[in-house]
C-alpha cells in the first residue's frame, strides 16, 4: 500500500491529517488484539502525548527477528513499545522488516523511497503487510505517530534531521502506549531505547579480486540504556533458496612456528 507523495507534502495540516485518516481505514487490524485506531484531531505536537495508564499489556512483548541477530538484542527481539535506531548495513534493518512481516504482523516504511524492498521480499518480507510512505515531506514525524495506532512495528527514516526531545519524547509516549515499535534510521534521535549499528566486514565470492559476490559479513553492535554493549560478526548468504543470516565461524589462529611458540 503506497500513499501519493503529493498528497501529504503538499497538504495543510489539517487537511494532510484527513488524508491520513482515510488511509488508516484501509490498514489490516493490529495482530496483538489491540483495538481499532484512533483518529486523532489536529491541535498541536501534545496530540500524541498519551497518558501513562492507557500502556497495554502487548508493551511487554516482542517483534521477532532473525535468530543470529537476535543473541545480541537484551530480550531477544524488539520490544513493543520501544524506540530503536539502526544504523549503518541496509541489510540490518531490511532483515528486521522481513522478520516481523514475515511472522504475519504489520508495518510501515516512512520516509526511505530507496530501500530495497527486493532485498527484504528475498529475506522473507511479506510486502503486502506493509504500509508505504516513501517521501512524506515535513509530515514524517506527524505520519509515524498516527501509524503507530495500527501497526506493529513503524520504520522512519530521518533524511539526515535531528529530531528535538520535545517532539520526540512525545513520540516515544505513543508507541509505549499503542505497543508498537518504532525503528528510526538515518538521522538522530536522542534518547532511543536500544541503537543498532553495523558495517559490512568482508565479501565472499570475489576470488582475486574478480567474480560474483555471493555473500558478505557484517559486524554488529548493539548498546542501549541500561544495556552492556554486545557485537558479533553474521555472514549473509543464500541457502535453500533464502537469503539470510548465520553467525561467523570464529577463525581459527595459524599455527606459529616452533621458535616463535617456545
Amino acid at each position: 500500500m503506497t500513499a501519493d507523495p503529493n498528497t501529504l507534502a503538499s497538504l495543510a495540516p489539517g487537511d494532510r491529517i484527513e488524508a491520513l485518516r482515510r488511509r488508516m481505514a484501509s490498514i489490516p487490524a493490529r495482530t496483538d488484539g489491540a483495538a481499532a485506531p484512533a483518529v486523532l484531531t489536529e491541535h498541536s505536537e501534545a496530540r500524541f502525548e498519551t497518558r501513562p495508564e492507557t500502556i497495554t499489556e502487548s508493551v511487554t512483548s516482542v517483534l521477532e527477528v532473525p535468530p543470529a541477530l537476535a543473541s545480541l538484542l537484551p530480550r531477544g527481539g524488539l520490544a513493543r513499545g520501544s524506540v530503536v535506531s539502526v544504523d549503518g548495513a541496509s541489510s540490518v534493518l531490511l532483515s528486521l522488516l522481513a522478520s516481523v512481516t514475515g511472522s504475519g504482523k504489520h508495518a510501515a516504511i516512512i520516509g526511505l523511497p530507496k530501500l530495497g524492498l527486493l532485498a527484504a521480499t528475498e529475506m522473507g518480507a511479506d510486502l503486502a503487510r506493509c504500509a508505504l510512505i516513501p517521501t512524506p515531506g515535513s509530515a514524517a514525524i506527524d505520519v509515524a505517530a498516527i501509524l503507530l495506532d495500527g501497526m506493529d512495528l513503524v520504520v522512519l527514516g530521518l533524511a539526515g534531521a535531528a529530531v528535538p526531545p520535545t517532539r520526540a519524547r512525545a513520540v516515544v509516549a505513543r508507541a509505549r502506549s499503542k505497543g508498537s515499535c518504532l525503528v528510526v534510521t538515518e538521522g538522530r534521535w536522542d534518547g532511543a531505547d536500544i541503537r543498532i549499528n553495523s558495517h559490512v566486514a568482508e565479501y565472499t565470492g570475489i576470488g582475486q579480486g574478480y567474480g560474483r559476490i555471493t555473500g558478505f559479513s557484517v559486524d554488529v553492535e548493539v548498546s542501549g540504556r541500561g544495556v552492556r554493549p554486545r557485537s558479533g560478526r553474521f555472514d549473509l548468504s543464500a541457502t535453500g533458496g533464502a537469503v539470510g543470516w548465520t553467525a561467523s565461524a570464529p577463525e581459527e589462529a595459524a599455527p606459529l612456528p616452533l621458535p616463535q611458540a617456545l
